[in-house]
């Protein structure tokens, strides 16, 4: 399912899904480098380097496999910080009962 948030002093809308990320289960690092943030992204190569690199490649892939069921809350909850709202009346449902906001 997949929310609208809205930042009125940017006029921008994204469109965000909720729950596990597929795109950062097959992908890895690259979702948060495409949608630009640069926080998660830099969190995440790290965290690969780190442990991928004593492992060859093994830890990485099991970093990214936990990282995708956390990363579209990660992604939500930033944006919300930063002053992203829910556009419509649907995704403020959405975000209340998954518990972004109350």
């Amino acid at each position: 399912m997949k929310v609208n948030l809205s930042n009125s002093s940017t006029n921008q809308v994204k469109q965000v899904k909720v729950g596990f990320s597929w795109t950062v289960f097959f992908f890895g690092l690259f979702p948060p480098l495409f949608r630009g943030d640069w926080k998660w992204f830099g969190i995440l190569l790290i965290i690969n380097l780190v442990i991928g690199i004593p492992t060859v490649g093994i830890g990485a892939g099991i970093v990214n496999f936990v990282f995708a069921f956390i990363y579209n809350k990660l992604y939500i909850n930033d944006l919300l910080a930063s002053g992203y709202v829910a556009s419509d009346d649907t995704s403020r449902k959405i975000l209340t009962s998954k518990g972004f906001i109350k």
